[in-house]
């Protein structure tokens, strides 16, 4: 038997931080492309109370509610019209002549 014995070698200072740096790397680089980013306050249309809220569905709903009740040009130059719903559906009816 020869009376050498198994000792480690310390690794290299420079291996160790060579590791140590491509580790923070691959963290940086899955903190930029991972996590969400954090763009500020909302600034959206500026609704931001449940009453300003329930005001702007109120006037969403009122707006809808006259359109489609009334006639209205969309494109006059290629003839589309906006037309109430139970106007077009007569008018699909008479066109088709489906039995009411």
């Amino acid at each position: 038997m020869s009376d050498r014995t198994a000792s480690a070698k310390p690794a290299p200072l420079l291996s160790v931080v060579g590791i140590l740096a491509c580790f923070a790397l691959f963290l940086l680089l899955v903190y930029i492309a991972y996590l969400p980013r954090q763009s500020g306050p909302y600034v959206g249309d500026g609704i931001r109370t449940p009453a300003e809220r329930l005001a702007k569905l109120e006037e969403l709903r009122t707006n809808e509610q006259k359109h489609r009740q009334t006639y209205a040009w969309i494109d006059q130059s290629a003839g589309v019209v906006q037309l109430p719903i139970d106007r077009a559906m007569e008018l699909m009816v008479q066109q088709y002549n489906l039995p009411r």
